[in-house]
């Protein structure tokens, strides 16, 4: 599972393994960039060489992006934003699933509160990855709180959508008589 902390000049990247109600297991994190004054193009294929070079390296089965809310200031929306994006379309090529978390959601299924501040989030990330030391910067440990987030809530979701289509199925497949049939004038 790759978790991605979107940002333009910083961007969290995690990798774990792991599924609910097992250890999860930190397999790498980091903090890639791009300097502020380069052009804008350059920085979003800058990103996508490094996104493109983790979903290679660490081969992860989903992608976990948090989802951009509205700040005060709309440079730092927009530029969070479109690095999202290419993550997100990074992915997309290699048809993985993506999954986009609001920050209140991760902060909920790592700490427990939706409230929860950075330094708590850190902690609980490096708790729940038995780490000797928190990750730094905050970034790095946002990307990680994502993946855990998507672990958890992500497999949970896809349980639940897939019941969801079996019981429609099963109704349609119920609903279904050879009367029925018969009535729509087919032997």
């Amino acid at each position: 599972m790759l978790g991605v902390d979107p940002g333009l000049t910083r961007c969290g990247l995690g990798v774990i393994e792991g599924e609910p109600g097992r250890t999860l297991v930190l397999v790498a994190t980091d903090v890639v960039g791009t300097p502020a004054g380069d052009d804008i193009g350059a920085r979003l294929l800058a990103l996508e060489q490094q996104f493109e070079h983790w979903l290679t390296t660490y081969q992860p089965d989903a992608v976990a992006v948090e989802r951009v809310f509205s700040q005060h200031n709309v440079r730092t929306v927009m530029g969070t934003a479109q690095a999202g994006a290419v993550a997100i379309v990074c992915a997309a090529r290699r048809r993985l699933p993506v999954a986009l978390h609001t920050p209140s959601e991760v902060k909920a299924a790592v700490t427990g509160s939706g409230r929860a501040d950075k330094a708590q989030v850190t902690q609980m990330v490096a708790r729940l990855l038995r780490m000797a030391d928190p990750p730094r910067p905050a970034d790095s440990a946002d990307a990680l709180a994502l993946a855990i987030c998507h672990l958890w809530r992500g497999g949970a979701q896809a349980r639940l959508l897939a019941a969801a289509a079996a019981g429609r199925g099963a109704a349609a497949r119920s609903a279904w008589t050879p009367a029925a049939e018969r009535g729509r004038g087919r032997p």
